[in-house]
């Protein structure tokens, strides 16, 4: 168990934690949510010891160990992948390195015989005999293959690095598990798998994530920051928002009513009060005001951006066809035989194992790549939006963000642009800054403000709610549900994905695969997965 006790942190004049109290007990999966710099991060750093917090401590239960999650994925490039799995449990990695330079000392003396007894009692009532079974078995469940256990880890892929670090956090059973954003970079198999393991999971666990439907799956709680506070609720996340979105229109329906009732009376005060006939009633409506309390609703440090993408006219019953197309890398075939013809009114989510594959078809549509082989064609009147994976290229350029958007609209006024900005959260002198300074976050919403601006019947987006908080994404994903024209997209939000696509289609090297269902019918179906056994072969479990 970890107990929190009246934890502040303060950084010059600004308080992101003012007397915190919560105790974190096993059993519990503790989901912490926040608007972007509410101090989720920094939270999750004080419980770990990272940094120490201005005043208050944090307790553990005596002999509890805590795992976390590492975000360096440098920080172990020199060691193998099976020794930084087992690193993960410290004081038995420990162990056993002083247990083998002790076994390796030429004058083994009978002092060190007694010692090294010892050790091994340590080592045995630690299961230390089984460190090494496990931690490959973890990796195996995580789809790192034998072949790849004694490698070091600066020879592995990216992708590759996050799932080793994942299994270390994993490894020995941590009585308490503290993960930053583990799904990042992960596949939905890996994902599912995490999912169901920390579903069995008995200890505590204390998890950062903007995928709300890993959240959803493996959430007991949720802690939610705001105002330097931190409140504990029992539940899931969507459990939370739709608590906390019924808490505040209650509350707004309430104020109304009172501020209602104030400028009634505030209005015959006004009107009354000089009126000798009626002073003696306008002083006691008088006295009711200066008693009436508004209960106000605290303007909450989250902010929802306004994205409504609207077409500037209906497409035609011609949206797309492509026939037989294909395209390679340095690497390899990315994708073959992709044949498809989208229907009006398709919201197709495209998946892949190599998620290239997924850009490179979405480059060749808007011209910025060509086929390797075969053609496509839009119907007249398509008129595409598209919001890249990467997005750098539109930002090499010292332009203001106002003078940035201008160019992508007929309307050149000034305030006609901001007003799109706007909707994107960007206000006041935020407007004028440079596109060359932006964050990743920031691009994106750019990149929304600039979709929205164009009018397109049609979307292409590829990973479109990368680097956004909780609050864009769910914007996002209620404007691509709004939305009426014609959607090719490719997320890795499971809710976002479930929520808006009414057709599947995965690309793979030898083929692809094409159904009109939802994504979990897609994940769930016996047909789909015959369909990937036969064109991934051994590669799908």
């Amino acid at each position: 168990m970890i107990t929190v006790t009246n934890i502040s942190l303060q950084y010059g004049k600004r308080v992101l934690f003012d007397e915190v109290n919560v105790k974190f007990t096993p059993g519990n999966c503790y989901g912490i949510i926040g608007a972007n710099g509410a101090g989720k991060s920094t939270f999750m750093k004080i419980l770990s010891g990272e940094i120490d917090a201005t005043k208050g401590q944090v307790d553990i239960t005596p002999g509890q160990r805590m795992s976390v999650l590492k975000q360096n994925h440098y920080e172990f490039d020199e060691f193998a992948v099976l020794d930084t799995v087992i690193m993960g449990n410290k004081k038995l990695h420990k162990l056993i390195k002083e247990k083998d330079a002790l076994y390796a000392k030429p004058d083994f003396s009978d002092a060190d015989g007694i010692k090294a007894s010892e050790m091994e009692a340590e080592f045995a009532e630690m299961n230390g005999w089984n460190a090494d079974s496990d931690a490959a078995q973890i990796l195996s469940d995580l789809g790192i293959g034998t072949e790849t256990h004694f490698k070091l880890m600066k020879d592995l892929t990216g992708k590759e690095k996050v799932k080793v670090l994942l299994a270390q956090a994993l490894f020995g059973n941590p009585d308490i598990l503290l993960m930053d954003e583990p799904t990042n970079d992960l596949d939905v198999e890996t994902i599912t798998w995490l999912e169901n393991f920390l579903a069995d999971f008995q200890n505590t666990v204390i998890v950062i994530s903007h995928d709300r439907h890993f959240l959803d799956t493996v959430c007991t709680h949720v802690c939610d920051i705001d105002f330097g506070k931190l409140k504990t609720y029992t539940g899931n996340y969507s459990f939370w928002y739709q608590m906390s979105q019924l808490a505040l229109k209650q509350r707004a329906d309430q104020n109304k009513k009172v501020e209602d009732k104030r400028t009634e009376l505030q209005d015959f005060v006004r009107r009354f009060s000089a009126n000798a006939s009626k002073s003696r009633q306008a002083t006691s409506r008088k006295k009711l005001l200066e008693k009436l309390v508004v209960d106000e609703i605290p303007p909450s440090t989250r902010r929802y951006p306004g994205i409504i993408f609207k077409q500037e006219r209906e497409a035609g019953d011609q949206i797309l066809e492509t026939e037989n197309l294909s395209k390679s890398n340095a690497d390899g075939l990315l994708f073959s035989k992709a044949s498809f013809n989208v229907r009006k009114g398709d919201k197709i989510a495209f998946i892949a194992k190599n998620h290239l594959a997924i850009t490179a078809l979405f480059d060749i549509l808007n011209e910025v790549e060509k086929p390797d082989t075969g053609e496509y064609k839009f119907g007249t009147t398509i008129y595409k939006g598209y919001s890249p994976n990467d997005n750098t290229e539109f930002f090499k350029t010292d332009l203001n963000l106002i003078d940035w958007l201008r160019q992508y609209s007929t309307n050149k006024d000034e305030s006609y642009v901001r007003g799109f900005l706007g909707k994107m959260l960007f206000s006041g002198e935020e407007v004028l800054k440079k596109c060359n300074v932006l964050s990743g976050g920031e691009k994106v919403r750019c990149m929304t403000s600039r979709m929205m601006l164009v009018n397109p019947n049609m979307l292409i987006i590829d990973e479109p709610t990368n680097h956004l908080d909780m609050e864009s994404i769910i914007a996002y994903n209620d404007a691509l549900k709004d939305f009426t024209g014609t959607i090719l997209f490719a997320s890795h939000d499971h809710e976002l994905v479930q929520t808006v696509a009414n057709r599947i289609i995965e690309l793979t090297p030898k083929g692809i695969i094409d159904r009109t269902c939802t994504y979990d019918e897609y994940l769930e179906s016996p047909i789909v997965k015959e369909q990937r056994e036969k064109l991934y072969g051994a590669l799908v479990k």
